[in-house]
């Protein structure tokens, strides 16, 4: 494990090559198999209706806006269908934060989708968590609780973007605090359940802001070991208010060091994603010697991020390929991580 301070030195060295291979050193000693794993899954957004109105989202509709929606549940029956029949084994349900919508209607929605299917159901961020249990007036425990009772799997790391609230107030000064997504983790954690850990960089952020989000991950991982994951991506600005005023976005060596730095901090956490949504396949491809052992999913729908502007793409081919291509054995797996068949 690296220092704060040692992490620092690295995000402001210029040996992106170096930093990589160490990165690749943490990777090889956790994952000496050499396999690189994928999942098949889909992103389904159940409304875009939203009271937060961050700046870098280009996906939120404000209440009552002739473009707003909340899904039926037969639409999100049926896109759940087509995912089980092209091979999917789990649902990433997220949405924008609405207003009326209490407990009892996820805990209705969470209970027909597993009367009808069996797959494994990654949903809600933390943002929406909080945003339930207020709406509903219970505590972040208690819904927790009982949308796990009432079929929830695991949590998705969504709403982070960067875990330090002089960022949080100017990107999205009314969403969830630091503190608020923190605990959302640990009592998913306390609890059972598992969770991701995510980060969105590159909108304005300093690398002390950056490593105070590291920092954060890192010591609720101490505390629980309840992460299965940490994916960092960059901010994408083409279609959002906050691209005017972030006027480069992070760049492929950026991210790359990123990653690289985000693999020796976070050596409590077994898998780093490398991303192909916001980077592209070739520098996803690169990720996986700078610390990367995941490509994440095939994302046969994505609406959120790319609605800021990013168009890449992926089938479950194209993934095996760059995996293959890198030198590694891809294998597909599910969302805790457990793997199935080797490639």
């Amino acid at each position: 494990m690296i220092s704060r301070e040692e992490a620092l030195d690295l995000f402001r060295s210029p040996d992106i090559i170096g930093i990589g291979m160490a990165a690749d050193a943490v990777r090889r000693k956790l994952h000496p198999e050499r396999v690189v794993t994928y999942i098949i899954d889909r992103n389904i957004n159940y409304t875009n209706f939203c009271t937060e109105y961050c700046t870098f989202c280009a996906f939120y509709r404000p209440l009552g806006h002739a473009e707003g929606y909340i899904l039926p549940k037969e639409i999100i029956f049926e896109k759940i269908q087509e995912t089980i029949d092209l091979g999917g084994t789990g649902i990433l349900m997220q949405g924008g934060l609405h207003p009326e919508l209490k407990i009892e209607w996820y805990e209705d929605l969470l209970r027909s989708i597993k009367k009808r299917f069996n797959i494994h159901l990654h949903c809600f961020s933390s943002p929406e968590i909080v945003n339930i249990a207020e709406v509903s007036g219970l505590t972040v425990r208690e819904t927790i609780a009982r949308l796990r009772d009432a079929g929830l799997d695991s949590i998705p790391g969504g709403g982070a973007e960067i875990l330090d609230d002089d960022v949080r107030h100017r990107i999205s000064r009314l969403k969830c605090s630091t503190k608020e997504w923190a605990d959302v983790h640990l009592e998913a954690h306390r609890l059972g359940m598992r969770t991701t850990a995510t980060m969105m960089f590159g909108c304005g952020e300093t690398y002390e802001q950056r490593l105070n989000h590291l920092d954060v991950v890192r010591r609720i991982q101490e505390e629980t070991g309840g992460f299965t994951a940490f994916i960092p991506w960059t901010f994408q600005r083409e279609s959002t208010a906050l691209g005017r005023f972030v006027k480069e976005e992070a760049t492929a060596v950026d991210y790359l060091k990123t990653l690289a730095i985000s693999r020796l901090y976070l050596d409590n956490i077994d898998n780093i994603q490398t991303s192909w949504v916001t980077q592209g396949l070739k520098t996803c491809q690169l990720g996986l010697r700078f610390g990367g052992n995941d490509v994440g999913s095939i994302m046969i729908e994505e609406n959120v991020v790319a609605a800021a502007g990013a168009h890449h793409c992926a089938s479950e081919e194209e993934l095996r390929r760059i995996i293959r291509d890198a030198g590694f054995i891809p294998k597909q797996r599910d969302t805790l991580y457990r793997t199935f068949y080797l490639m």
